[in-house]
């Protein structure tokens, strides 16, 4: 059959089965051969194996793993679940978190420990799942969630540790946070339109492949050059182990220097090679990749009024120009962020010309080469203004609170990518509605700045009552999702390539 399917072309997977045996007996001697094959495998020592990732980064893969499979079967042999595994994590991370808070030198050692340790354990957890078979739904969205929420909450307690001595770094802070999370989007962007993409010329015969692929290939026949393509990206081994070994040796201003130093360098890395990929190989993307598209750039009502009044008019943005419009928008904002002074209306008409120039950018169904980009780049705007205005806002308290904003809605954007990979579509418009979408949060924050920016404390205040509800609506709604029946079973093992 395999044989018949192949001279078809349809592409027949092998899986690899290592020290297991496949067999189908045709006589006695044959099969007494297959059995003895069989009782020879240790399954065991399989299920170990199992239980870890064929494809990993190389802290983990060498660092990690050969101990921590020991400790997922110690966990399976107590009863322990791998949703009390990663709550164990997430409780270690934040006791580590509170140790960088103190801010003396002691703290930072321990909390560097602490947050290797918590790594263990989020490595454990997945084994433990993969070598119990244990999964479930409720699994799915703590493993998630929890790994953004740990890191994000222990470079809060970097900043706090760092204000007891003087030195404040929150804007460090919400700048590691939004490039983190700014990279993931541009790695989920890519993956989405591109996961079900038909690759093939005008003519309509397929492409046999692009630069960048026979390059990747290349690549890859050389050993050495995968690790070191793995660890140049910072994935979250790598980078967990930078930061734990730079709190216990350093201070949080040299930490936060290396993660934008490094974040900074793996974001041009990766998102270079994706767009030289994009441009060199023709698709042709699905529907079902547009609509995700559209769902991850987070449209809400003042950028749905401006789509539907372009599109009633027949005024769309040319063809493969999508990106550069929103890039313009989301420009023009930050940099009247920048150079405006604080508080000026002007910031204000800029984030208004942004919410259109963004409603523009998905007037039509975002199947362009580049137009994955489009949800990465409103995602910079956003969480770029906020940061820009609260470091300018110079009240303190600014810029914590905007941390905490950014945060709550960082949750909201990771939310709706978790659902889409489980197939069951963004979440449900009213919520995109009641929290303004991207251009209505930002021209909030920016009108906020506008009316409180000169009454002292009242710019924190209101951003922490806007962080507030924002978390509220996002975390209450998707709770009630994920522990539904009708919820994915979508695993978070790792970060995109």
């Amino acid at each position: 059959v395999a044989a018949a399917l192949d001279a078809e072309g349809t592409p027949v997977q092998r899986p690899e089965l290592g020290s297991l045996v496949a067999a189908v007996p045709l006589d006695t001697a044959s099969h007494q051969e297959a059995a003895a094959a069989t009782a020879a495998v240790d399954d065991e020592a399989v299920r170990l194996r199992s239980a870890v990732k064929a494809r990993d980064g190389f802290f983990t893969t060498y660092c990690v793993s050969p101990y921590s499979r020991y400790l997922a079967r110690w966990c399976a042999r107590r009863g322990l679940t791998p949703n009390q595994v990663t709550t164990a994590s997430l409780v270690t991370a934040l006791i580590a978190a509170t140790c960088a808070a103190t801010g003396t030198r002691g703290g930072y050692v321990a909390a560097g420990v602490l947050l290797l340790f918590s790594f263990v354990l989020d490595c454990t957890d997945g084994q433990l799942a993969r070598y119990s078979l244990q999964y479930s739904t409720m699994g799915a969205w703590l493993d998630a969630t929890f790994d953004r929420a740990k890191e994000y909450a222990y470079y809060a307690g970097l900043a706090l540790g760092a204000a007891r001595n003087g030195d404040d770094v929150w804007a460090l802070a919400l700048g590691a946070m939004i490039l983190q999370t700014c990279r993931h989007v541009v790695d989920f962007s890519f993956n989405e339109a591109n996961a079900d993409a038909t690759a093939a010329t005008s003519t309509g015969k397929a492409v046999v492949g692009t630069p960048t692929a026979a390059l990747s290939s290349k690549l890859d026949s050389v050993g050495w050059t995968v690790w070191v393509r793995r660890m140049i990206v910072l994935p979250i081994g790598e980078r967990w182990a930078m930061i734990a070994v730079l709190t216990a040796l350093t201070t949080p201003r040299v930490v936060f220097y290396a993660l934008l130093v490094g974040c900074g360098f793996a974001a041009c890395y990766t998102s270079a090679g994706r767009i030289l990929r994009s441009v060199t190989r023709k698709a042709v993307r699905t529907e079902r990749a547009a609509q995700a598209l559209a769902d991850l750039a987070d449209s809400g009502p003042v950028a749905e009024t401006v789509t539907r009044l372009l599109a009633r008019l027949k005024a769309y943005p040319p063809f493969g120009l999508r990106p550069f419009v929103a890039f313009a928008g989301g420009a023009l904002l930050v940099a009247a962020a920048c150079f405006e002074p604080f508080g000026s209306s002007w910031v204000v008409l800029a984030a208004a010309l942004y919410a259109v120039l963004a409603g523009a950018a998905v007037t039509q169904p975002l199947t362009g080469a580049l137009d994955w980009l489009v949800p990465p780049v409103l995602r910079a705007a956003e969480y770029s203004t906020v940061l820009v205005l609260a470091a300018r806002s110079e009240v303190n308290g600014a810029l914590p609170a905007a941390f905490g904003l950014v945060a709550a809605v960082a949750y909201h954007h990771y939310d709706t990518v978790y659902r889409i990979r489980g197939g069951t579509g963004a979440p449900p418009r009213w919520l995109v509605r009641s929290t303004g979408g991207h251009e209505g949060r930002t021209l909030v924050v920016t009108a906020l700045a506008a009316v409180l920016g000169t009454r002292g404390t009242d710019f924190p205040v209101a951003l922490t009552v806007l962080a507030t509800v924002v978390a509220l609506v996002v975390l209450l709604e998707s709770i009630r999702f994920w522990v539904s029946a009708g919820a994915p079973a979508v695993h978070d093992e790792g970060e995109p390539a």
